[in-house]
């Protein structure tokens, strides 16, 4: 083996190196400054906060933080449960769908308060 061929598979395996590095970094930066771990967190919390509701209960939700990191231009609706299914959505594409075990009838209501702070409260009632 010459002594310029260890060289140059030095030089191409420190090059390969840094592209997987770049690109690794990369990665992480767009999923850290992405929404879906906050749309999972959310939907796992309704759908277990419903869980261990007993019906006739009333639970209010406070969305001030979560409306801080949704997407300006999404104007849908951020959460929705759709039979034992809670949907969130904090942006136009994607979202996150987790389901509940609870055998309730779940009518929500979202509503906005004083200008400043955003609410979902969720009526949880016997199943008919």
């Amino acid at each position: 083996m010459k002594r310029g061929n260890i060289l140059i598979e030095n030089i191409i395996f420190i090059v390969l190196n840094l592209i997987f590095l770049s690109i690794l970094i990369a990665f992480l930066g767009i999923k850290s400054a992405d929404v879906s771990p906050l749309e999972e967190k959310l939907a796992k919390e309704i759908a277990l906060i419903i869980d261990g509701a007993k019906p006739g209960m009333k639970i209010t939700y406070n969305l001030k933080d979560v409306l801080e990191n949704a997407d300006e231009n999404y104007d849908g609706k951020i959460i929705s449960i759709d039979k034992n299914i809670v949907t969130v959505r904090l942006h136009e594409k994607g979202g996150y769908s987790y389901s509940f075990f609870s055998d309730v009838d779940v009518s929500p209501l979202y509503f906005y308060n004083d200008g400043k702070t955003n609410f979902y409260e969720i009526t949880v009632g016997e199943k008919k």
